[in-house]
């Protein structure tokens, strides 16, 4: 039959990204405690269109994903979007997996147990050199310093949202990023709790109030300590209880450790 989109396009304009979005995936993801987890992910795949392709061919899309039967890891992403690029005869090609991972969780007094949600996504292209994000998006609370300071009862306090990006030199673990934005926080947010847990983390949030700004910068000195990690960006946004708007901290850095920088210094860099 037929190729239809191989045929050649003469308005000299080439495409950054096409492919395919939305696609419904069930994938297995490492897990550190449970060897594995069965997730269904949304992903999107792509490639860049050279300016004298009319069309790509979308059923390869899905093809190369069900090459990988379901399974996702760091190890083989970047032989994903290899393929993307042969398959689809391109000179780059990008995938963004996003799914819900579960962390089984037990309350601060009771013990009680319970999953607890994070929003993971990762992203991952390929040109001439392969480049990876892990993002992850964690629910915390804050409790605003200036409302303890100034009142004579309690303080507000609100449900906020992290968001980690990294890229790493050696793996990171979800969990371990989740551990990050928790104890950055004024305390973590819990599926189960019974009273006792209740009462723990509102005092938890009491003795430890933080600010957008806090949150930001307690991420990122433990970020800028870890030795496996080489870029990240850190943002956090506040649904404020007593104010009609949000408030959010955002930070973006490239890491360098001191073997790097002596590496560097060696190297007369």
């Amino acid at each position: 039959m037929k190729d239809v989109q191989g045929e050649r396009d003469t308005r000299n304009i080439p495409i950054d990204r096409v492919g395919v979005c939305g696609v419904s995936y069930p994938l297995v993801v490492m897990d550190p405690h449970e060897n594995v987890q069965h997730v269904t992910a949304s992903v999107t795949m792509s490639v860049s269109l050279p300016k004298d392709f009319r069309g790509t061919h979308m059923s390869r899309f899905i093809e190369v994903l069900e090459s990988c039967r379901g399974n996702m890891t760091l190890g083989n992403l970047e032989e994903i979007v290899e393929a993307l690029k042969t398959q689809l005869d391109a000179p780059e090609a990008e995938i963004t997996v996003s799914f819900p991972y579960f962390i089984r969780r037990a309350a601060p007094v009771s013990g009680a147990e319970s999953y607890s949600r994070t929003d993971v996504e990762f992203w991952a292209v390929k040109a001439e050199r392969f480049d990876f994000i892990l993002k992850v998006r964690v629910p915390v609370q804050t409790l605003c310093p200036c409302s303890k300071e100034i009142s004579e009862y309690g303080a507000h306090n609100q449900r906020a949202r992290v968001e980690i990006e990294i890229r790493m030199k050696r793996l990171v673990w979800i969990e371990e990023l989740v551990a990050v934005a928790e104890e950055s926080a004024s305390a973590p947010v819990l599926t189960l709790l019974k009273r006792e847990d209740e009462k723990a983390l509102t005092e938890l949030a009491f003795s430890n109030p933080r600010f957008v700004e806090d949150v930001v910068r307690e991420i990122s000195m433990k970020l800028d300590s870890d030795g496996r990690i080489k870029w990240y960006r850190v943002s956090v946004v506040s649904d404020e209880s007593i104010h009609n708007h949000q408030a959010f901290a955002s930070l973006e850095r490239t890491v360098r450790h001191s073997a790097d920088r002596d590496l560097g210094e060696r190297c007369g860099r």
